[in-house]
């Protein structure tokens, strides 16, 4: 278990805090996460990834030439928002435009694509690549769907190997590309981690049994077996992986490959080493060179037991890129140049227009009944961060039936920072709409992972309904969510049956727009609407979940309501407590 933390909410600043200071040779804080010490040389793409906090060294450890120009570090097991991830790429563009590179899920899919947006409405020429390499969380045909575990590695060095060779942004995204589609990985694992703060796994292993077919989050694998010896487990990993080749590799024999065997957080260096031997004997049985082998840790899940293979199966110019030399905190290959390995602080640097630090502009103007409006919906925010923090453990418990356990996490740490940007806007004379965007904002940026990005637009939405004006009635709040709804699903791709908060969210708008067609108050409307919602995230209980990380273990949630539904339930009924404390500021 993790058992060194302060605030479990504060686990990945603190952590990302204490790196940087260790390895200032090789990386310098910046907003969102850390940069290489030196600048980018000019003319050259950067190559900027990043991920959720527990899988050190990925992502922060990995910064350094020959590798990540940039990493954006998210809160526990969750993607780093839009914002973190826009200040990280700004702070490493050199010119010569940015690659965002990721693991395949829906939160990073999500804000590193809306990261893209702003640096090219910031005029930086920005590429995303999602690797997807863990073969056991969807078939071949459904390969796009898959999620990036280990594979990172060798995805991530290939591109930023073809930055360092001072390659163009389009050759840089081919090298990814082209190292994405011949690399896959398969992970086993003996016991579960446990997040900080939590007093036990995110999920467990019987004894003398193995979770086959796991992610990096925590979640668990889609089967178990009995317990392998090292050889055996060397074989179920060699075999997996060789029963899928990529489309333009006929056969393992005469190939080529680079090999990462990955401990996941607790297998020791010296197991490792034996399951390596059998790995390596086995694909030279096969008729497989090895081409500068991997074994250690490079990837993890805090403290979960367990290894995982990925195999990358190189061509020539792959290979030249992977035996490229880099130098990081966490990951050395090689020798640089001596004459370009000067990698200390330059805080001489002049600062570029497109790296210039982010204005902080006052609220727009308001009018007073917007203003007087502000009280309430700073009241209801206050209800929602109270009961989020009232149930923060029970949310992530849910979560971990078949998720990562991070959204009491997540939804905590967003809901207070919303909370707090609303109090200050409120505090500088913002109307309710102000109020509301400013809080969007920060819950995205502060929550990261998918939810973030969800409740960021679901409070911009409300708020750029309401506006600065006006003192909001039922019609407009109503209106309000109805397009919160709308966005959502347009942003997460998720509808009604999907098991995701979609399925409490439609129903509750749908019931408000009809309770205030009847002329119902506010207040009133809002109460019915609640009720319709919590009874929609109990219904969620029997579904299947068709999005997100818990798509690969279906079945285990059966039974079990969907984590960001049930949060939804309890915001909505809080907020119709803040409602009926604050009659005179709606109507």
């Amino acid at each position: 278990m993790t058992r060194l933390f302060n605030d479990p909410a504060a686990f990945a600043d603190e952590a990302l805090e204490g790196f940087a200071a260790a390895h200032r040779r090789w990386v310098r804080p910046v907003t969102g996460g850390v940069v290489r010490a030196a600048a980018t040389p000019a003319g050259q793409v950067a190559v900027v990834i990043g991920g959720g906090s527990g899988h050190y060294p990925a992502f922060s450890g990995l910064v350094g030439r020959g590798l990540a120009h940039g990493a954006a570090v998210g809160n526990v097991f969750a993607s780093p928002s839009a914002q973190q991830i826009r200040s990280v790429a700004r702070e490493a563009h050199g010119g010569a435009g940015v690659l965002l590179m990721y693991g395949n899920y829906a939160g990073d899919v999500l804000h590193f694509g809306q990261a893209a947006e702003r640096l090219a409405a910031d005029g930086i020429d920005a590429r995303t690549f999602a690797v997807a390499d863990d073969v056991s969380s969807a078939g071949p045909d459904e390969s796009a769907k898959r999620r990036g575990i280990a594979g990172d590695l060798p995805v991530f060095k290939a591109a930023a190997a073809a930055a360092e060779r001072g390659l163009p942004l389009d050759e840089v995204v081919r090298a990814a590309e082209r190292a994405g589609a011949r690399t896959r990985s398969f992970g086993i694992a003996f016991s579960g981690c446990t997040l900080p703060g939590a007093d036990h796994p995110l999920f467990t292993v019987p004894d003398a049994r193995m979770a086959v077919g796991l992610g990096i989050h925590g979640e668990p694998g889609i089967g178990e077996e009995d317990l392998p010896t090292a050889d055996e487990a060397a074989r179920l990993l060699v075999g997996t992986l060789l029963k899928e080749l990529p489309e333009d590799v006929p056969g393992p024999a005469g190939q080529r490959a680079a090999v990462v065997l990955n401990g996941l957080g607790s297998v020791k260096y010296e197991e490792l080493f034996v399951v390596y031997r059998k790995v390596a004997a086995l694909l030279g049985d096969a008729g497989v060179e090895i081409v500068d082998p991997e074994v250690g840790e490079l990837v993890t899940s805090f403290d979960m037991a367990g290894v995982s293979l990925t195999l990358t199966w190189l061509d020539e110019d792959l290979e030249a890129l992977w035996r490229a030399p880099a130098d990081t905190p966490a990951y050395r290959k090689g020798a640089l140049d001596a004459a370009a390995t000067d990698t200390a602080v330059r805080p001489e640097t002049p600062v570029r227009p497109e790296t210039a630090p982010l204005p902080d502009a006052g609220p727009p103007p308001a009018a007073d009944a917007s203003r007087h409006a502000a009280r309430a919906v700073l009241a209801a925010l206050d209800a929602v961060a109270a009961v989020v923090a009232a149930h923060a453990d029970e949310l992530g418990r849910i979560d971990a039936v078949a998720g990562d356990g991070d959204h009491g996490i997540g939804m905590l740490r967003g809901s207070t920072a919303a909370r707090e940007a609303a109090a200050d806007a409120h505090e500088r004379g913002a109307g309710a709409g102000t109020v509301l965007t400013r809080a969007g904002d920060a819950w995205a940026d502060r929550a990261g992972g998918t939810s973030g990005a969800l409740w960021g637009t679901v409070l911009r939405s409300l708020g750029t309904a309401l506006g600065d004006r006006d003192t909001p009635d039922a019609a407009r709040v109503s209106g309000g969510v109805t397009d919160a709804s709308a966005a959502v699903r347009r942003l997460g791709g998720a509808e009604v049956g999907d098991k995701t908060m979609v399925d409490v969210l439609v129903p509750f708008a749908d019931a408000l727009a009809a309770a205030t067609a009847q002329g119902l108050p506010l207040a009133e409307a809002w109460d019915r609407s609640a009720t319709a919602a919590t009874d929609a995230a109990a219904a969620t209980a029997r579904l299947l979940p068709r999005m997100g990380r818990a798509r690969p273990h279906a079945e285990k949630s059966l039974g079990t309501p969907d984590a960001g539904a049930h949060s939804l339930a309890l915001i909505t009924r809080a907020v119709h407590g803040a409602l009926l404390d604050h009659p005179r500021d709606h109507h």
